[in-house]
């Protein structure tokens, strides 16, 4: 199974998304915020997928996507967001955008997502 960090400043819903993960085999780490997210990824460079919530204290969710990315092309991202109305286009020189699953969401549609994310 796959090795996933979660970056959610929300400890109940960071709970809930690392239970879910766990309970069908992921190996599951969180982080409350951006900057703790970044340090345990440099703990944990070979992390498959990076859940990260857009906002939050410190560093938001797109920024550290944008840092993660570029120090580790292979991290497959997925933000999670209460705000519907996000957009995520392409940039020039940037990789394919990442996906985005917005809240509530079920945890079926939760880990549907992350496998879909390591399939591809």
């Amino acid at each position: 199974m796959a090795k996933i960090l979660v970056a959610e400043d929300d400890p109940s819903m960071r709970q809930f998304i690392v239970s879910a993960l766990e309970r069908v085999g992921h190996r599951v780490t969180s982080a409350a915020d951006g900057l703790e997210a970044l340090q345990a990824l440099e703990q944990s460079p070979d992390t498959h997928v990076l859940l990260a919530d857009i906002v939050m204290p410190g560093m938001d969710g797109i920024e550290l996507a944008r840092q993660a990315g570029h120090r580790w092309p292979h991290l497959k991202i997925m933000f999670i967001t209460g705000f519907a109305g996000v957009s995520m286009g392409d940039k020039p020189g940037e990789t394919s955008p990442a996906r985005i699953l917005s809240k509530p969401f079920h945890l079926g549609d939760l880990v549907k997502q992350v496998d879909d994310l390591l399939g591809e």
